[in-house]
């Protein structure tokens, strides 16, 4: 493989495992990351393996940042085949407590940064007459679990974004894969915004819990996308979920509720045990 790959959120994760997969596939890479010290550590990393890595700080919910980033694979490397659009972080609580600037924040990182992604590589796709755009959403755009709501607002939007370029691309030699994992290791803990006293460490939980990691993920979307598929759902427990949803919806919808009732429970003894 000589693709150029860029990626977003680079710096640790998801992101950091795909730049590796790529590296290790003969991939050339840019990389970038709001975490200039984090980037540039990884990027030297990588380079030391013998792979052609560049390395640019750019924040995703700025446009020019990221239309900055892409000009330069275009005039680094001459092109872009594949666009990952991986940076993201995470809210969590009751919608009635979540700050609407909490809203704002991951909808300006997880939403509309991939839109500036998507926007700026389609355009060189475009002219190119090829190329692939990779969006990372989430099994909680597809499953929608309580006291998430503004996180699973934001992947559920990245998902309906991604099929709808895939349906706009396709005549042009573009295409479109879109990645809802599930809980596993990553940095998102470490930018969660929660109302929510445990949540942080329920999250951890949950992730540390996984039977698969970050470099499991990273080579089943690298496989994915080089089999041209338009979704990827990496996690077999995710699938289960999923498949309950869309053949028993009613028994799905008792399930989430449940949930719900005792995420508040929890929530109501924590406070009193503190008060």
């Amino acid at each position: 493989m000589n693709a150029v790959v860029c990626i977003t959120g680079a710096a640790s994760g998801l992101g950091q495992a795909l730049s590796a997969e790529y590296a290790r596939r003969g991939a050339r890479l840019l990389l970038a990351d709001k975490n200039q010290e984090g980037l540039y550590s990884w990027a030297d990393q990588l380079r030391a393996g013998g792979s052609e890595v560049l390395a640019q700080v750019c924040d995703v919910t700025q446009e020019q940042d990221v239309e900055s980033l892409l000009l330069r694979a275009c005039q680094s490397y001459g092109g872009l085949d594949i666009m990952i659009n991986n940076a993201g972080v995470a809210v969590a609580g009751p919608v009635s407590d979540v700050p609407m600037s909490d809203w704002r924040w991951v909808m300006d990182i997880n939403l509309f940064g991939v839109v500036h992604g998507c926007r700026a590589a389609a355009r060189i796709m475009q002219a190119q007459g090829h190329g692939q755009i990779i969006n990372i959403a989430s099994m909680a755009g597809l499953l929608n679990p309580p006291e998430m709501a503004a996180y699973n607002a934001s992947k559920a939007a990245v998902l309906s974004l991604s099929e709808s370029l895939a349906a706009e691309l396709a005549h042009q030699g573009i295409k479109v894969l879109v990645v809802c994992p599930g809980f596993f290791s990553t940095g998102l803990g470490r930018s969660l915004r929660s109302t929510r006293a445990h949540t942080g460490a329920a999250l951890e939980k949950l992730m540390q819990a996984s039977q698969i990691d970050a470099k499991d993920i990273a080579k089943a979307i690298v496989a994915a996308a080089e089999r041209g598929e338009p979704i990827l759902l990496p996690h077999a427990e995710g699938r289960r979920f999923w498949r309950v949803k869309r053949w028993w919806p009613q028994l799905f919808a008792r399930r989430m509720q449940e949930m719900g009732r005792r995420m508040a429970q929890k929530a109501k003894k924590g406070s009193v045990e503190h008060a």
